[in-house]
């Protein structure tokens, strides 16, 4: 195969698959890693993907764009409910608590929280908040903050003061963007401080984020892969790119 032919191949791959990792494309190709970078450099002078660590992504996927929630709803909605039945086997017994954070896959969980148990549940979601006030069995907490019209939640500094003041057992966190080398991002520094003190308010940290979230970097990282336990997502998302956040020590749930 020509370089040209492999340039292009390699190109159609990441387009397809959001992320591929050098490695990964060395062995398909029968190259070097040191080819599959020059390549890579090739191509993202052409403009047609962008380099990252260990590999490269569309050159849409560091973005700092973020649709809204409306937007979001619409979209994938098959894969959030399966992500979301997947993610009700990590909710806490009778009487746990959890953080369910704003996001149309953790809207999905919230939508089929069991009846049965008691649970404290505290969100910066307008829309959960909403959902969960007749919701039997559930002790709501509602942080306060400003409310972003795109996201629907509640952040700024009075959201991340409430939270420094609890401890709950798990939280449930949507993202925009993951990946290895970046970590879990979001495109909004308001939003990304309210994930990362929901992060630190809870003893297990769940994210949930359909496939097409993996292998992409968004401006503000707001938990590195040390810092999230279990990521659950549906069952299209790329080998490769699950391999590499398994090999950090997160637990893949697909769905």
């Amino acid at each position: 195969m020509y370089a040209e032919e492999r340039q292009q191949a390699i190109a159609g791959l990441v387009a397809q698959r959001g992320r591929l990792a050098v490695t990964a494309v060395a062995e398909r190709f029968g190259v070097t890693t040191e080819t599959v970078r020059r390549d890579l450099a090739v191509l993202e002078r052409a403009g047609m993907l962008r380099r990252v660590h260990g590999g490269a992504v569309p050159t849409g996927a560091l973005t700092v764009v973020e649709p809204g929630l409306g937007e979001r709803r619409g979209t994938r909605t098959e894969h959030k409910r399966r992500i979301a039945s997947a993610a009700l086997t990590l909710v806490p017994d009778v009487d746990g608590s959890l953080v369910l954070d704003g996001g149309s896959s953790t809207a999905a969980l919230a939508e089929i929280l069991p009846a049965d148990r008691r649970l404290l549940v505290v969100t910066n979601s307008v829309p959960i908040s909403h959902r969960l006030t007749v919701a039997p069995g559930v002790s709501l907490h509602v942080l306060g903050g400003r409310v972003r019209g795109i996201t629907q939640t509640a952040v700024g500094e009075s959201t991340v003061a409430a939270l420094a003041d609890l401890r709950v057992d798990v939280v449930f966190l949507g993202a925009n963007g993951v990946s290895a080398g970046h970590g879990f991002s979001t495109p909004d520094e308001t939003e990304a401080a309210s994930k990362r003190a929901m992060v630190r308010a809870a003893q297990r940290v769940v994210v949930l984020a359909d496939s097409s979230k993996l292998g992409r970097e968004h401006l503000v990282r707001f938990a590195s892969v040390d810092d999230v336990d279990v990521l659950v997502t549906d069952d299209e998302a790329d080998p490769d790119v699950v391999a590499e956040i398994e090999s950090h020590g997160i637990e893949v749930l697909t769905a």
